[in-house]
């Protein structure tokens, strides 16, 4: 599992279809929004966090992974009966470290990209819980065996779905 510094030169940054970038985060916000309603062990993943990190990693760019994080984090905020913005904030900071992280290191393998959302997966609720309880003075509460079970799950699914997401990649 070697994560490897490569220079700018070295770095491919992808695009995707207009199609591909408006439909893929949809389908996550829908399963997401939907199926922990019939299957409730689905609410531990994070769907829209992994379109995040897949797009900010493979975009390489900053301004692309504050954008993509913070509407997807939105649309995410307004299936919710919580205050517009968390998810927004959370995933605005997600989408800029993971582009500037695909920006430094190659992570299209497997394992880079296990612990590259096991990283962002972490910070994301630290960032979640911190705005929620901080800012917005909501009342949660914070289980390790939760969050890290979540962060491992996650992973795995993100080593899956990232490889069936890169078909929609295109050279810039």
């Amino acid at each position: 599992m070697p994560i490897t510094y490569t220079s700018q030169e070295q770095v491919e940054v992808y695009r995707f279809s207009a199609p591909a970038a408006i439909l893929i985060p949809l389908v996550a916000l829908f399963l997401q929004a939907f199926l922990p309603l019939r299957l409730h062990f689905f609410s531990l993943f994070d769907l829209p966090l992994l379109v995040v990190i897949f797009f900010a990693v493979a975009r390489r760019s900053q301004v692309s992974g504050l954008v993509t994080g913070s509407l997807i984090g939105l649309l995410q905020d307004s299936l919710t009966h919580q205050p517009i913005g968390i998810y927004g904030i959370a995933n605005t900071v997600v989408g800029f470290g993971a582009s500037s992280l695909g920006a430094k290191l190659d992570v299209e393998n497997v394992g880079a990209r296990f612990l590259v959302t096991l990283f962002f997966y972490a910070v994301h609720e630290v960032v979640y819980f911190t705005v929620a309880r901080g800012l917005v003075k909501l009342t949660l509460q914070w289980s390790w065996g939760h969050e890290i079970g979540g962060a491992l799950i996650n992973a795995a699914t993100a080593a899956v779905l990232f490889t069936l997401l890169d078909r929609f990649k295109q050279r810039a």
